[in-house]
């Protein structure tokens, strides 16, 4: 079992119906309100320079460079 980090809520990995991968480690939810609420979050701190999103520690998002 894997836990919902927006709720808590224990969650089957097996049986999920709303996941996000990030950076490689998927993370699993009761609800598409928790994920999407997960996944605002994350793109919110992604664009502003990082921070802490639910436990989880997002990085900056660079831009890509076509030099």
């Amino acid at each position: 079992m894997a836990k919902d980090p927006v709720c808590g809520m224990e969650v089957d990995e097996k049986k999920a119906k709303f996941t996000t991968t990030y950076k490689g480690k998927t993370y699993y939810f009761c609800s598409k309100a928790c994920k999407d609420k997960f996944d605002a979050t994350l793109n919110n701190l992604k664009k502003a320079g990082g921070g802490i999103c639910f436990g989880v520690r997002i990085e900056e998002e660079k831009e890509a460079r076509n030099d």
